[in-house]
């Protein structure tokens, strides 16, 4: 098997070969804590937790290491803290705590490494130290700047012209800058504001610099893999490019770029002035964790997604269908099996998350037609195909009781069995009542030759 990665760099799909099998490492963009993430920040989230699992199936989990920053220092972290009287960590505290809760009702897995900005200052005075030394920054009224005419290959990773990004970004305009695309490395805080000493004045780091001292100090540079959403690659991570090489007089920062596509919200962009915000920890209150991953990779990784009612309330219908699979088969020992190669050769070709979901389907098909130890074979199949993607991993009555206690249970049970006889014995206008009944329970009664299985509407 070659696995084959799209590199936003080099423009292709490369196969990829990592610098060490023996480690392979790879660092994504995670969340500045100031509030609940939205969607959008999610769908990198479980875009690299499918990487992530795939990688740790082809190299071995211990060989894999996946760092995904916390940034907890900057302006709306202030802001907020400010605004509710209270302790910056009180703020980065509450969102972090709420992040990892929500990724993980995504089941995306825990990074190996969550590196926090204010843990690393020290590196990125160093950082900052060895660029000026380099002849690449310099200091001006307190600040200190990245000198991005210093750096032949900068805008290399967007393939745009410096004027173009430049007009296409909000660039902070300043007497004290030689170029108007230079970006600070460290500035002076405002009052009230967290600040570190340093050789350039007390003051605290600039975005760009957090996630390149990070990343040399967690996982040494160059790198297998940088990951992340497409509205970073400018001026973010052609700014950390810049800083990683010049810093060290590196060739390469990243061996592979990696960029999932945009996220909008019924054909609209996201955006609080529109209201229309999806917000995961508020969606979760009403939608299953995994019918939300679900979504999320139901297309391509690069390409936008446009996540609609129909979206979820579709996902929400395929999941239903392979659990109810997985539930008529419930009493059916099996043990552990080899990924399909299917699943295995979909998400080895860029990550093909919709192939992967129709082996998935057909995989689930077999399940249902199969007969004798065939049918043991092809559980276990198509568990270790949904697991790779993080799919499944419920129990089948607990994905449909949606968290219903023992006496809410019992009841529906018992009106499907009286049901089942009303309908046995044509008696379709009792069929009908019952069926209300659980209607108006909130239940939702999901028909099939096999008999009838059930969900609640929403999660209790």
């Amino acid at each position: 098997m070659i696995l084959k990665l799209h590199d936003t760099m080099t423009r292709e799909k490369r196969a990829f070969v990592p610098a060490d099998p023996d480690r392979v490492t790879m660092y994504v963009c995670g969340p500045t804590v100031y509030g609940y993430a939205h969607i959008g920040n999610f769908r990198p989230v479980v875009v690299f937790d499918a990487l992530f699992r795939l990688l740790r199936h082809v190299y071995g989990d211990a060989q894999v290491i996946y760092a995904r920053n916390v940034t907890d220092v900057d302006d709306k972290i202030n802001k907020k803290a400010a605004d509710e009287g209270v302790p910056i960590k009180v703020i980065t505290d509450r969102y972090l705590a709420a992040y990892n809760q929500d990724a993980a009702a995504l089941k995306a897995l825990p990074p190996t490494l969550a590196p926090h900005a204010t843990d690393h200052i020290d590196a990125m005075l160093a950082q900052i130290g060895a660029l000026i030394e380099r002849g690449c920054a310099y200091a001006a009224e307190g600040h200190v700047l990245f000198d991005t005419q210093s750096f032949p290959d900068y805008g290399q990773l967007s393939g745009r012209p410096l004027d173009d990004m430049i007009a296409g970004a909000r660039v902070e305009v300043a007497p004290y800058k030689r170029h108007p695309a230079d970006f600070v490395l460290w500035k002076p805080s405002k009052p009230g504001e967290p600040e570190w000493a340093s050789p350039w004045g007390a003051g605290r780091p600039g975005w760009h610099i957090e996630c390149s001292a990070m990343i040399e100090a967690q996982l040494g540079l160059p790198i297998d893999i940088h990951g992340g959403g497409i509205d970073l690659t400018f001026p973010h991570h052609e700014n950390e490019v810049a800083q990683g090489r010049c810093a060290h007089d590196l060739p390469t920062y990243a061996r592979y770029w990696m960029h999932n596509g945009f996220l909008d919200i019924e054909g609209v962009k996201m955006s609080k002035s529109l209201g229309n915000v999806v917000i995961p920890h508020e969606l979760l209150e009403k939608v299953p964790g995994e019918a939300i991953r679900w979504a999320l990779l139901s297309g391509h990784y690069r390409q936008p997604l446009d996540w609609t009612e129909d979206l979820i309330g579709q996902s929400r219908k395929s999941l239903d269908y392979l659990y109810g699979v997985l539930q008529r088969v419930k009493g059916l020992e099996v043990d552990e099996a080899d990924v399909p190669e299917g699943v295995v050769e979909a998400l080895a070709d860029d990550l093909n998350t919709p192939k992967a979901y129709a082996e998935i389907y057909a995989l689930a098909k077999t399940l249902e037609t199969a007969h004798g130890d065939a049918k043991a074979t092809a559980k276990a199949a198509l568990l270790a195909g949904a697991n790779l993607l993080g799919f499944l991993q419920d129990d089948p009555d607990v994905w449909f009781a949606g968290g219903a206690d023992d006496d809410l249970r019992a009841k529906v049970e018992a009106l499907l069995e009286a049901r089942k006889t009303a309908r046995a014995e044509k008696n379709w206008p009792e069929a009908d009542r019952i069926r209300g009944e659980l209607d108006a329970m909130g239940v939702v009664v999901m028909d099939s030759a096999e008999g009838a299985t059930w969900r609640l509407k929403e999660p209790v």
